[in-house]
């Protein structure tokens, strides 16, 4: 057996027993190294190489929970989720979908904005989803749904816009490693390569919006007040503070293109305003790295997962015996590739980390069957991207549920995991071999 599928397999299998994900990413490395032909001593080494890799990624978020905390503690999330909350008050049941349906479109729009006009990424989840959680419990919105909604802002416009986030997949990642590949992508427009396969996203996304789950889901009011209904004080002086905090983090960001600097000057403003006081600093630092640990403990796993699958060279053995089954048939051919991306993808996690390993590999078979460079921009891109959304190791599930399990309600494999691959994975499939047919 290939061992990219048996680590993956197992992986997937343990995850949906409800094994913790960081358990089912080890077991998987440790199988697919040893089909892999490693041996326990070289899936450890490669395994353990690759857990630097997560490191970085790990620490930015510690730090953005506790500057999440920070905000919290300004009371900037609670007075939206006040305010939201007196509007149904006010009107009540009568009022209560109008409450639904602007609070689904904030976090898409806040969601979307997260990967091209404010880059921040999953940084903004923590910030507004866990003040919200009473307000969308009382309107009883099923928090899948919210999955979905999240998952989607974080995934298409990267794979669709070259801005922010989009312009390294589509252009630094997607069309440098195509043409390294050897295929000339001077004339290709990216966005109508990509414009398909988001169209696909998008339909997803209507399906989860206006089918799956538009009946109501009851959760326990009692646990989310334990949580997150505490008495928070604010004023207009600590929201302009945290304004000002977050603008300073998002600004020092996209100047030094580090989340871990960002997030630092924000908390320490926050700490130099006195919103926090500074005997409360080490409290709040270590609240928010718990809130955020789970994130950063399963990007370090993913990160020697990856690695291990790499060492194996079993990617590529894949993709050969893919080849194999193509028989110079294009609709077979571009299915396989989305496949075997979709397999890749789901282990790794991160669709930026896919790309230029299946560049090398799919950029010449797409030339071999005669696809055109859009088509073939299309087919790698897609195949990078199909994964990401449900994916149990991927930063795209694990930030939404990192805001919507803060009371323990939310289970990141069975409702967000398989949801997000639901909606969006096998939309994406077909619209993605649909593109690469026509294009």
């Amino acid at each position: 057996m290939n061992a990219v599928i048996a680590a993956v397999g197992i992986m997937l299998i343990l995850s949906l027993s409800r094994v913790h994900v960081v358990i089912a990413l080890i077991i998987g490395a440790l199988t697919g190294g040893l089909v892999g032909g490693l041996g326990i001593e070289g899936t450890l080494k490669a395994f353990n190489g690759g857990l630097g890799g997560g490191a970085t990624v790990a620490l930015s978020y510690a730090l953005l929970g506790a500057f999440a905390v920070a905000i919290a503690k300004s009371g900037l999330a609670h007075a939206l989720a006040d305010r939201a909350l007196a509007m149904i008050d006010r009107q009540g049941h009568s009022n209560g979908g109008k409450v639904k349906w602007l609070l689904i479109g904030l976090m898409l729009v806040v969601a979307i904005s997260s990967q091209n006009i404010l880059p921040i990424h999953i940084a903004f989840i923590p910030l507004l989803v866990p003040p919200l959680l009473y307000v969308l419990t009382r309107l009883r919105i099923d928090r899948r749904l919210i999955a979905c909604v999240i998952t989607f802002g974080l995934i298409t416009p990267y794979m669709f816009l070259p801005v922010g986030f989009g312009n390294i997949f589509l252009n630094e990642i997607l069309l440098a490693n195509v043409a390294r590949a050897g295929v000339d992508v001077s004339a290709v427009n990216v966005t109508h390569a990509m414009a398909i396969p988001a169209a696909g996203m998008l339909a997803g996304l209507l399906l989860a919006v206006l089918f799956s789950y538009r009946k109501k889901r009851d959760y326990d009011l009692a646990k989310i007040e334990q949580v997150e209904q505490v008495s928070v004080s604010y004023n207009p002086l600590t929201l302009l503070v945290a304004l000002g905090a977050i603008g300073a983090a998002f600004i020092i960001q996209l100047w030094l293109d580090s989340m871990i600097i960002g997030a630092m000057v924000g908390f320490l403003i926050f700490s130099l305003s006195g919103i926090v006081r500074w005997k409360d600093t080490d409290d709040l630092f270590t609240e928010g790295m718990k809130m955020m640990a789970m994130i950063g403990f399963i990007m370090i796993a993913a990160s020697g997962f990856a690695d291990v699958m790499k060492a194996t060279g079993e990617v590529k053995s894949l993709v050969e015996t893919s080849a194999q089954w193509i028989d110079h048939s294009k609709g077979i051919g571009a299915l396989l590739m989305l496949l075997v991306g979709l397999l890749v993808t789901m282990g790794i996690g991160s669709s930026f980390s896919t790309v230029p390993i299946l560049a090398a590999i799919f950029v010449p078979l797409c030339v071999q069957l005669g696809f055109d460079p859009i088509a073939t921009v299309c087919i790698v891109g897609t195949a990078g991207a199909l994964g990401d959304a449900g994916s149990p190791a991927s930063d795209s599930t694990l930030g939404p549920t990192s805001g919507l399990n803060v009371d323990g309600q939310h289970h990141h494999i069975w409702d967000t995991v398989v949801p997000t691959f639901i909606h969006y994975n096998l939309p994406l499939l077909a619209f993605g071999w649909i593109a690469a047919m026509v294009l």
